[in-house]
């Protein structure tokens, strides 16, 4: 006789890992935790001169109109405070609210890590001078490369495209940093090779390990298509090498207590790869959420994080509002597809790790700002106001709560308040 073993009772499997059977709901409870990156609603109190006035979701509206998101305004986003040029819903079909974030910085990895309950007490370094010569130096020489181009503050796309046939040509590979704290390495995939690039970039990794920088990043591109106004283009075959987060993370506990943590997106390579017990690689936003519908279908139990990178990589940094629009928009498409595969238990949480606003003219980089917070599920009461939260740990209190695991760490849960049982 073939076929897969039974899957023991739901008690049982609950005892198994370590819920509380008083818990009615946590034995078969799947969150999704999905972060449009960048989409943030307003400047921080303490944003620095260059993010003034920043508001990457009222910036959008303001500027080539509020996005085609039905889906999005029966959720509440423009009942969020702050937000102003979003329209209201008149009755809000999830909780709502703002997060504030207590880490300086206004970066992809200390986003993501105070999301998942641990907060930076310092920034990291940034490199507004390009990185020393003595460090390029021991990279190329461990790594066997001809030397280096750029060593400068850039946009990716710029860069690229400016020294993109002078790198074909020497074998030198493109390095250049941002207001962020980030090491980047471009390369062609097919003259420079891509292997090669990801082991070029785990050897800085590893060379830079002592000064903190935050994320190695590679940034593969090809030739752009033929009839195209660029030279070149950026694949989704980037990676990131990110430091270990310096204290476990809920994603950390939850995997301690065997409850399955799905990363999808850069997920994994944010957290370098501690506490994730799979990891999905995504070419897009559009890909991300059919996978992340996929495992909606599929998966019992466990924390989905997801990373939607388009909005940041795509639109903000790139100060394109009227591209950001419409990815917002196809986003709204895809989380209504999303929903038909969501159980009673199932809880959907939607924010940010930053601001990127396409209509700042100041730089190219994030804007340090708050980031929305919308949380809805059947067993969610609806139209909840959740206020201004004083921290993205809030999110990891409330996941760790979800699944009845103690987690050691900052942050308030709002687990209940969204059922009720506060």
């Amino acid at each position: 006789m073939t076929g897969d073993a039974p899957k023991p009772p739901g008690d049982l499997r609950a005892k198994a890992l370590g819920l509380d059977s008083e818990h009615e709901g946590q034995r078969s409870r799947r969150v999704f935790l999905i972060v449009l990156d960048s989409l943030g609603i307003g400047e921080l109190p303490d944003a620095p001169p260059e993010d003034a006035g920043a508001h990457t979701l009222d910036s959008i509206c303001r500027t080539v109109g509020a996005p085609d998101a039905p889906r999005l305004f029966s959720l509440g986003l423009g009942n969020i405070a702050g937000v102003t040029a979003f329209p209201e819903a008149i009755c809000p079909e999830a909780a709502f609210g703002r997060m504030a974030e207590t880490s300086p910085g206004k970066d992809t990895t200390t986003g993501h890590w105070e999301l998942a309950g641990v907060p930076l007490q310092r920034a990291f370094p940034t490199f507004p001078d390009g990185f020393s010569e003595e460090l390029l130096g021991a990279i190329a020489e461990a790594a066997g490369i001809p030397g280096w181009l750029g060593n400068e503050p850039a946009s990716g796309t710029e860069i690229i495209e400016r020294l993109g046939p002078e790198h074909v040509e020497s074998g030198k590979p493109i390095v250049y940093t941002s207001a962020d704290s980030v090491l980047q390495i471009a390369a062609h995939e097919e003259h420079f090779g891509l292997e090669r690039l990801l082991a070029l970039c785990a050897e800085a990794r590893e060379k830079t390990r002592e000064l903190g920088i935050a994320r190695i990043i590679a940034r593969p591109f090809v030739d752009a298509p033929e009839g195209s106004s660029q030279r070149f283009e950026r694949t989704y075959n980037r990676r990131d090498f990110s430091l270990t987060p310096p204290a476990p993370t809920v994603l950390d506990t939850l995997k301690g207590r065997g409850v399955p943590v799905v990363g999808v997106g850069k997920i994994e390579d944010i957290f370098a790869g501690a506490g994730v017990t799979l990891s999905v690689h995504t070419e897009g936003n559009d890909d991300g959420m059919r996978r992340t519908t996929s495992l909606a279908r599929d998966l019992a139990l466990g924390l989905v994080f997801v990373n939607l990178v388009d909005f940041d990589m795509a639109y903000g940094h790139r100060r394109d509002a009227a591209g950001y629009r419409g990815a917002i928009e196809a986003f709204d498409g895809a989380l209504a597809e999303l929903e038909k595969e969501l159980r009673e238990e199932d809880i959907v949480i939607l924010t940010a790790d930053h601001g990127n606003d396409p209509t700042n003219d100041r730089h190219t980089d994030h804007t340090r700002e708050f980031v929305p917070l919308i949380a809805y599920g059947e067993r969610v009461k609806d139209g909840l106001d959740l206020g201004t939260r004083a921290s993205f740990a809030d999110v990891g209190a409330t996941i760790a709560e979800a699944f009845g695991v103690e987690h050691d760490g900052p942050g308030a849960s709002f687990l209940g308040e969204l059922l009720g049982t506060a």
